[in-house]
């Protein structure tokens, strides 16, 4: 079994990245029955974020950023791979033969792409459009069987799996279907301003970075959007903002949802969102005071991500031979 998954270095990570993606590959890493060779692999997808306007002067910052999140949050280096996409050539190149065999059908129907074009309309580019055949060739490129992602991923990697059934179907047997593993709660956490739309990094009043202070993440949670009514009660149709609280706190506190609102019959919400504060105050803490420290050692995250990139090459070497051979371009 071999896990893969990732996220952008666009910027801190939030509470949404880690309750929907990163909380989930922690459990994961503890499997006895990973690939003794590489554990899980975790990337740093800095070619997925260049489709979008960025910054080239905060890439790196970010990057590095990104890396002592996963560090601080609990991925073991020691038994996984941690690296940065662009370093390893094989990621684009895979990507260009899947091209190839993918239907230009497919990638239209991609609701990412219609979003993403909505967002950032005076930068429709090729490479948003061709995103979710580099996101195939990430998973297929290391053969990877689970992917744990967040449920606005989930197409793609339905897609990466048809692609998958695909390439084998002309050119033999060569990649797994990967399957689709979404968190059991949680995979989608909502904005604090807004729980019609996801948390997002480009709405940051509506977020909480894992890097937020006490102060910052009380103020956030006590001007969080509510719903009509004082009753605390999950109810994602009629509750939604209430029900997105609700879901943060389960997944703090490890309460129950039921348990939460038997805990809150009767009371307001200014004291649910007050304990609610103090609850991902004290989950955090502890991924905050790693972090302070891997911050100041920069350079061993650099090579953490070095002997990462290393061990990543040697797989994604072998698959591109293989590839190749099979595709008569070697």
């Amino acid at each position: 079994m071999r896990i893969l998954s990732g996220a952008q270095p666009t910027g801190t990570l939030h509470i949404g990245n880690y309750l929907g993606a990163i909380k989930q590959w922690i459990e994961l890493q503890k499997s006895n029955n990973l690939d003794k060779k590489s554990g899980c692999i975790f990337l740093i997808v800095d070619l997925h974020a260049i489709t979008i306007p960025y910054d080239p002067k905060q890439m790196q910052k970010n990057i590095l950023s990104v890396a002592m999140d996963y560090l601080a949050a609990g991925i073991d280096p020691k038994k996984n791979i941690v690296c940065i996409q662009s370093q390893i050539k094989e990621h684009a190149e895979l990507a260009w033969l899947l091209e190839t065999i993918t239907p230009i059908g497919e990638l239209e129907r991609m609701t990412q792409y219609k979003e993403k074009s909505q967002q950032h309309k005076e930068n429709i580019n090729a490479g948003l459009f061709s995103y979710p055949v580099l996101m195939a060739a990430d998973i297929l490129l290391y053969k990877a069987t689970i992917v744990p992602v967040g449920d606005d991923q989930a197409q793609h990697l339905e897609l990466t799996r048809e692609i998958a059934r695909k390439f084998n179907y002309k050119f033999g047997q060569t990649f797994p279907e990967p399957k689709t593993q979404l968190s059991k709660f949680g995979a989608r956490i909502m904005s604090l301003d807004n729980p019609e739309v996801k948390m997002s990094k480009s709405l940051p009043n509506g977020c909480i970075f894992l890097s937020d202070s006490p102060e910052t993440i009380r103020e956030k949670i006590k001007t969080a959007v509510t719903d009509s009514g004082k009753e605390i009660k999950f109810d994602e149709k009629n509750k939604p903002a209430i029900s997105n609280l609700l879901t943060i706190y389960h997944l703090f506190s490890n309460k129950s949802i039921p348990v939460l609102e038997k805990q809150y019959k009767g009371k307001g919400y200014a004291e649910f969102k007050k304990d609610l504060a103090e609850v991902i105050i004290k989950g955090l803490r502890p991924i905050q005071e790693t972090r302070k420290k891997l911050e100041k050692n920069p350079r061993l995250v650099e090579k953490i991500l070095a002997e990462g990139t290393k061990k990543a090459q040697k797989i994604a070497r072998k698959t591109m031979g293989e590839v190749k051979r099979k595709m008569g371009l070697m």
